[in-house]
């Protein structure tokens, strides 16, 4: 298990909230020239493509089955399969920590309970893995060898800008994804590697990531894209940006980035929920009621669908009483208004 300061809270299924001022003071100061690269470089790339962004077309509108993807853990139990086959999704991902190496089997175990799903793997970061290079890159041959054959996308890291999970500064996610690069290109060609995972509208992150002079490439660009603090998707931040303007410009850099290819992936968002505390990842002030929930879901997807710049959306997640699908609370499963919403949202061609 992670240690101090990094605290796994398993109700919100995210690390806890760092309140040490002192302790992240100190390690941002510890990379004060990668932060000031980060905003010479956002001065000069942002603006140029929030100009181009209308210069930008999206492609051909994705189909159901390549489009709608969703979060399934280990450790919600295996009456996830079932409520996968109910929805009808064909795309999941699962989070692998690598805290939690020594369960390399049950992952792969659980991964293969789903039958034929396309399934991309989410390998999360910690500062062991972080620091020794030599060990990230045992454990990263360890889980592309053990799930060979059975998913060929690996999101590598998650969260990249928040302290709490782990990275300090873009420059260890660049050295951290450099050494799976390395890896892929060295002993397994056949799978995509994806990044940089910056969660939330703070694209200066992505710059840095994206516009480097590092010898990598993402395959596909991996966003956590939320807009729970905006509520409905519609909701503009800075005056102008809405979701489909913040995928519009995501799509911006994608397209001028030489480190990356042009296909997004949005590999999780959701919306908190209300009266579900401590479950609710953020706090009451930013939750949502169950029929607020689904219209926020439907909106979107479809904006994110229509705009044909976003590959495929994963909703986070399908079991999890403050912001999922369903609500396994006193060992009781219940499947929400958004599941049945999601169902036939998936399953039709309504857009």
């Amino acid at each position: 298990m992670i240690k101090e300061p990094f605290i796994w809270d398993f109700y919100s299924d995210q690390p806890s909230v760092i309140n040490d001022k002192r302790f992240k003071k100190t390690v941002r100061k510890k990379f004060i020239l990668d932060y000031f690269k980060m905003l010479f470089s956002s001065v000069l790339i942002l603006p140029l493509a929030m100009l181009l962004m209308p210069f930008f077309k999206g492609k051909k509108i994705p189909k159901n089955s390549e489009f709608y993807g969703i979060g399934v853990n280990l450790d919600k139990g295996d009456v996830q399969q079932s409520l996968v086959d109910e929805l009808g999704v064909k795309n999941l991902i699962i989070r692998i920590p690598l805290w939690e190496i020594e369960k390399i089997d049950e992952y792969v175990k659980f991964a293969k309970s789903f039958g034929k799903k396309n399934i991309l793997i989410n390998v999360i970061q910690n500062r062991r893995n972080i620091e020794n290079k030599e060990l990230l890159k045992q454990n990263l041959s360890l889980i592309f060898s053990k799930f060979e054959n059975i998913a060929n996308e690996f999101q590598i890291g998650t969260a990249i800008n928040r302290i709490k999970w782990g990275f300090f500064a873009p420059c260890e996610y660049l050295d951290f994804y450099k050494t799976a690069y390395d890896l892929r290109n060295e002993k397994f060609p056949y799978i995509r590697l994806i990044g940089p995972s910056v969660i939330d509208f703070e694209y200066h992150h992505n710059v840095a990531t994206m516009f480097n002079l590092k010898t990598i490439k993402f395959d596909c660009v991996s966003a956590l894209l939320y807009v729970d603090r905006r509520g409905d998707p519609d909701n503009t931040q800075y005056g102008i940006f809405n979701l489909k303007n913040k995928i519009n410009l995501l799509f911006s850099l994608a397209k001028t980035s030489p480190k990356s290819s042009d296909k997004i992936y949005i590999t999780e968002t959701n919306y908190p929920l209300k009266n579900t505390a401590p479950y609710a990842p953020t706090s009451e002030k930013e939750c949502v009621s169950e029929d607020e929930y689904v219209k926020f879901m439907l909106k979107y997807h479809k904006i994110a669908r229509q705009s044909g710049k976003i590959s495929r959306v994963y909703w986070h997640q399908l079991i999890a009483p403050g912001y999922g699908l369903v609500d396994n609370r006193n060992d009781k499963i219940r499947k929400m208004p958004q599941f049945y919403a999601y169902k036939e949202m998936i399953n039709e061609n309504i857009y």
